[in-house]
């Protein structure tokens, strides 16, 4: 679907003039810089010890970590907004398109929390679809179900906590039918057999695909979430953000880390492999009712008592997260995907259990 942008603007985000930061007025790197009353003597992590001048601000519109993530997505850096995690992206998009105590969004549970927060944080409605028993999308429901007041449709794909990938197109229905922003979330694609849906902004200027280089990627501590999209939403985005929500630090080390793809490939080969074998191996238990498939790099495992199973193994120093009180998933536990020898000891605590 192609829709006017500007119709789900907020009318003071369309007035809003950004904060002008006094990097961004000017982009190289030589010269001398007093205009932005830094500490011009450096730093006390300078040399010997770190290199970089951190004395200084960061670049607020990273650019050249937006071309290396473009290069590796195959999209112009137009397109991507970059936040501190997806979180950040998840929480301007109710900023900059939804009007407090007046419109609302949908949200199809289980799925991940941080949706309903962020909406209940902006004091935005929200609206929800439960899946259906396999863990999809009730297309008919939510098609019949928004009003002229829903700007957004939150989807996960692969969904966080079943793990599994939405069906392509269901989604391809709903960016084509509904007349507001469809947000894909794939923090878990790179472990999918399925393509991401980046491609589909082509042809689509509704759609707003988040990932992260917290997941397969392996920089969770350093906060990076990535949002693509067309040029007009990320403008927006762009306006709304604090001038420098990715520090330095994390733009150089993510910069470095975009250069070992290959690395990146093999983990999530043993992921998968990993991922299969431990799906086999629990549903030997007697006390496990049932592994759901997942195109993640967790499992979702209904089992007998999971919080007294819960409780046993954190008591063995294992931590699992124990997804009880969510929608359709009485009785599971999600439980990530580790190294070997961290999975066989899980296995091991839970043949004690067994026992």
């Amino acid at each position: 679907m192609q829709i006017d942008i500007a119709t789900l603007v907020r009318e003071n985000i369309k007035a809003l003039l950004p904060y002008s930061s006094a990097r961004a007025e000017f982009t190289g790197t030589d010269g001398i810089f007093l205009n932005a009353n830094e500490n011009s003597f450096g730093s006390p992590l300078t040399k010997p010890y770190i290199s970089k001048p951190y004395n200084r601000y960061p670049d607020p519109s990273q650019t050249e970590l937006k071309k290396k993530i473009g290069v590796l997505n195959r999209i112009d850096s137009e397109r991507i907004f970059l936040g501190n995690g997806s979180d950040e992206a998840i929480d301007l998009i109710f900023r900059c398109f939804c009007e407090p105590s007046r419109d609302n969004v949908i949200i199809c549970p289980p799925t991940y929390a941080m949706y309903e927060v962020s909406a209940t944080i902006n004091a935005v409605e929200v609206k929800r679809f439960p899946q259906t028993a396999e863990f999809q999308l009730d297309v008919e429901g939510i098609l019949q179900g928004y009003d002229r007041y829903t700007k957004a449709i939150f989807v996960c794909s692969p969904n966080n906590p079943t793990g599994n990938t939405v069906v392509r197109k269901d989604l391809l229905r709903l960016i084509k039918h509904f007349p507001g922003i469809v947000v894909i979330d794939e923090a878990y694609i790179q472990y999918s057999t399925e393509p991401s849906m980046i491609d589909e902004l082509r042809e689509h200027n509704n759609i707003i695909v988040l990932q992260t280089l917290s997941k397969a990627w392996g920089l969770a501590g350093l906060r990076v979430g990535m949002a693509f999209a067309h040029e007009e939403i990320i403008r927006q985005m762009s306006k709304v953000k604090p001038p420098y929500n990715i520090n330095a630090v994390a733009q150089d080390i993510a910069l470095a880390a975009l250069e070992n793809s290959h690395l990146i490939d093999e983990w999530i080969a043993y992921t998968i492999q990993e991922r299969n074998r431990m799906k086999s191996q629990l549903e030997t238990f007697s006390l496990v009712e049932r592994v759901y498939s997942s195109d993640a790099n967790f499992l979702l495992v209904r089992v007998q008592n999971a919080k007294r199973i819960y409780k046993y193994l954190l008591d063995h120093k294992i931590i699992v997260r124990d997804r009880s009180n969510l929608t359709l998933c009485d009785g599971c536990l999600r439980i990530t995907i580790g190294t070997q020898s961290e999975n066989d000891s899980l296995i091991r605590a839970l043949w004690g259990y067994n026992a």
